[in-house]
């Protein structure tokens, strides 16, 4: 299994249609939280960033759909191309509890994509990379730091990622591997409920000292990605513009209860 080149641009345009995907690999990123590896057989490709539709069809017909980040770049699978999305169980959800719990391999999912066109990471750009992300909201971010590597760009990347607790940082064990061996990626950390053994401070909710200490200086100008909970989003977004970065430098994306 190959990666394909990862887009320096826009993909080509098409109508976006409704296709079937298939399941051929399942992560268990967290107990809430699983990455499907589908295999799209005419996926168009896609850029960092960018999301998809997928939707479920009961047998009296009636049809449920959710949006779900791409996690990756495209990788060729013997049966054609395969895109990742990572899917956060919503508690009394339509589509995520099927889909982490009965969904299984061979399984068929209606896929629509690729999505979005704003909050997006190119790799041929230079400016320093800041992601902030909340719970889920690491997906995006995820999938522009493995674009980063594959794309063999140097540009300096620093991620602030806050979770609840420990058990429930989604990617942990490549994240460690990745600040190990993908030279200028910084992680750093913040916990809200429970940190873990032998961590400085207390739990807390993200604030002012955390983007200034873990985050890029206005005055280099860095592209930042924001993605979480609405609320998260919110109030990070106002502690960057307040910090001096400007607004037309901050993208966000927020995601809410649904599932």
């Amino acid at each position: 299994m190959t990666e394909r080149a990862v887009a320096t641009g826009t993909p080509a345009r098409a109508p976006i249609r409704w296709q079937v995907g298939r399941l051929v690999e399942r992560r268990v990123e967290t107990p809430s939280a699983h990455t499907l590896v589908l295999e799209v057989p005419d996926w168009p490709g896609h850029l960092p960033g960018q999301h998809v539709d997928l939707r479920l069809t009961a047998p009296d017909g009636y049809q449920a759909a959710r949006s779900y980040s791409v996690a990756g770049p495209v990788v060729d699978g013997p049966g054609g191309p395969r895109i990742e999305v990572t899917v956060q169980r919503v508690p009394d959800g339509e589509v995520s509890p099927y889909l982490i719990d009965v969904y299984g391999p061979g399984d068929p999912v209606e896929v629509r994509g690729p999505l979005g066109g704003w909050f997006i990471w190119r790799p041929e750009e230079t400016a320093p990379v800041q992601l902030l992300g909340g719970g889920s909201g690491i997906v995006p971010l995820m999938a522009m730091i493995r674009a980063r590597r594959a794309a063999g760009s140097k540009v300096p990347f620093r991620l602030l990622y806050s979770v609840r607790t420990p058990g429930d940082v989604i990617y942990g064990d490549e994240l460690r591997r990745r600040v190990r061996d993908d030279f200028g990626l910084d992680v750093a950390y913040v916990y809200t409920r429970e940190a873990p053994e032998g961590w400085r401070g207390e739990p807390h909710r993200i604030g002012l000292a955390d983007v200034n200490t873990h985050g890029w200086p206005p005055d280099l100008e860095p592209l930042t990605y924001v993605c979480g909970p609405t609320g998260f989003v919110e109030t990070v977004a106002d502690l960057l513009v307040g910090l001096g970065h400007p607004s037309r430098r901050v993208k966000t994306e927020r995601f809410g209860p649904t599932g």
